[in-house]
């Protein structure tokens, strides 16, 4: 291997502090068989009736797990972040069973790959593997909860305020298209781009072609706080 894997996880604080203390067996059996990927951003990590042939942990950069109606409607289920790990994945690895997403990256991605047989003698001989990817399962599947209950029981409305105002946080300037859009708010891109016509109108925000501009952050808060 060109470049040590543990010196490299080692530079992904998340990811070195839940791999602490691995078992030098399961250290060793790391060494030898799982490898560093890089791939650029737009590559394809998975689709829907894909057979799971790795377990993949993100060491860098960032990937989109995404749904896709038979109608084309598109709903973003989660990000894959550095030091986490696909529910999805794990899932289709235990349960030896297909894909029912799509991964791709979002930007260029550097990961630990481990080929399937080997995931599965880690995940039966030690506990510091099992345990970072339990705790991995179990916070992805919290995430996967609340997308339900938030598309389930929040008004759209809400949820477009709310995810506006998130990704303005490094600017008043969001430059995505009302489909990127409607895929990160659970909704239909005629449905996102009615509701941001209307918060136009409201003065709220400033439709520019493949991008939203904030005009009014305190408007939208109240907007996304209402009961």
């Amino acid at each position: 291997m060109m470049e040590n894997l543990f010196d490299r996880i080692a530079q992904c604080p998340s990811a070195a502090r839940a791999l602490q203390g691995l078992e030098p067996l399961a250290r060793k059996r790391m060494e030898e068989m799982a490898r560093l990927v890089r791939l650029p951003a737009g590559a394809t990590l998975f689709r829907p009736g894909d057979l799971c042939e790795n377990y993949l942990v993100v060491l860098q950069g960032a990937a989109r797990i995404t749904l896709t109606s038979e109608s084309g409607r598109e709903i973003l289920l989660y990000r894959v972040e550095p030091g986490q790990s696909c529910v999805l994945t794990t899932a289709a690895l235990m349960s030896e069973s297909e894909y029912d997403a799509e991964g791709v990256t979002e930007t260029e991605v550097e990961a630990m790959v481990i080929p399937a047989s080997v995931f599965g003698e880690l995940l039966a001989s030690s506990a510091v593997f099992r345990r970072f990817v339990f705790s991995s399962f179990a916070v992805r599947l919290q995430d996967l909860i609340g997308l339900v209950g938030e598309v389930a029981f929040s008004r759209l409305d809400r949820r477009l305020a709310a995810f506006l105002l998130k990704r303005s946080r490094t600017g008043s300037r969001i430059t995505m298209t009302h489909q990127e859009i409607a895929a990160e708010v659970g909704s239909t891109r005629e449905a996102v781009s009615r509701l941001l016509k209307s918060f136009e109108r409201d003065g709220l925000v400033h439709l520019h072609r493949g991008a939203v501009e904030l005009r009014d952050g305190s408007g939208l808060r109240r907007l996304a706080e209402m009961p």
